[in-house]
């Protein structure tokens, strides 16, 4: 009885002792890795400027884009990241590696779309991502690019206004105009008319200086002899607040120069207040009817 009593305790003890290192083992396989260099972490925003283009084709992609590269997770084997640049947000995945005080990054978008590519920076005195871009596709128009970005939170802000220096003008949808121009003061005078054609283009009014579309609801008599291109921008003015990034040329034009824009999503329409939902109802339907004067404006 004592033997067996013995052989009973021996099997337990035994079983305790497994059980033990199974969980051991298990909660050491379950530990996440260690982050690093969480500093890092946030958006780095700046301009995305063509470097490399074949110049043997008619130009459709923009020169300079605004671009956010958002760093999420740093661990000795993996980064984790996004892009969010004209249009498009796309995951990154890749690693970094530290040589003396530079600190290196290659970080790969899925290759799944026809604009992924592969970025490759360094961060310089903590404040500075330097780099450039090389797309997956060799025959892409625009095949290189470079950037310098700086780190920049991005907050929602209902009352950040357009700045009032430059004129927004469209240049992204000019049209040609026949003008006649007489070289003599005498209306009579038809044998010294010229006839020639010019390119013209669109211009916003003060108008998207003084209305905000996020913090007052709209009347109708606020937006009835409105442009069509102030309705335009006054609407696409609160989804720049939110952090929209935006695919059409034409509005990438008014917005990506504007200091306080930061693209931080493709689809912002849940983070809209409803103020800005009926503000933007109301302008999309102006616009249908609203016409635009045209002018010539040098580049």
């Amino acid at each position: 009885m004592k033997k067996l009593f013995c052989l009973l305790l021996s099997i337990f003890l035994f079983s305790c002792n497994s059980k033990e290192k199974n969980s051991i083992t298990q909660n050491a396989d379950n530990k996440q890795p260690e982050e690093i260099h969480t500093d890092f972490y946030g958006s780095w925003v700046g301009d995305f400027t063509v470097l490399e283009r074949d110049t043997t084709r008619a130009e459709s992609e923009m020169y300079i884009n605004k671009i956010n590269i958002v760093i999420k997770k740093i661990t000795e084997s993996e980064v984790l990241g996004q892009s969010i640049v004209a249009g498009n947000s796309r995951p990154l995945k890749g690693k970094m590696t530290i040589d003396g005080n530079t600190v290196h990054f290659i970080l790969n978008e899925p290759g799944d779309d026809k604009n992924d590519g592969v970025f490759d920076f360094e961060i310089k005195n903590d404040t500075l991502l330097v780099g450039t871009w090389t797309a997956n596709n060799t025959k892409k128009e625009v095949h290189k690019r470079k950037y310098e970005l700086y780190k920049k939170a991005f907050k929602y802000n209902a009352n950040l206004m357009l700045p009032e220096e430059g004129m927004y003008i469209d240049y992204q949808n000019p049209k040609e105009e026949q003008v006649t121009e007489s070289e003599s003061d005498n209306p009579e005078d038809a044998k010294e008319e010229e006839t020639y054609m010019t390119t013209v283009y669109r211009e916003a009014s003060e108008s998207i200086f003084t209305i905000n579309s996020s913090t007052k609801k709209l009347k109708e008599s606020d937006v009835k002899n409105l442009k069509k291109l102030d309705l335009e921008i006054l609407r696409n003015t609160i989804f720049a607040r939110h952090g929209l990034t935006f695919k059409t040329k034409t509005v990438r034009q008014f917005f990506d120069d504007v200091y306080w824009y930061i693209p931080v999503s493709d689809n912002v329409n849940n983070e809209l207040t409803a103020v800005e939902k009926e503000n933007i109802v109301l302008l999309k339907r102006f616009e249908k009817y609203a016409e635009d004067n045209y002018d010539s404006f040098g580049r």
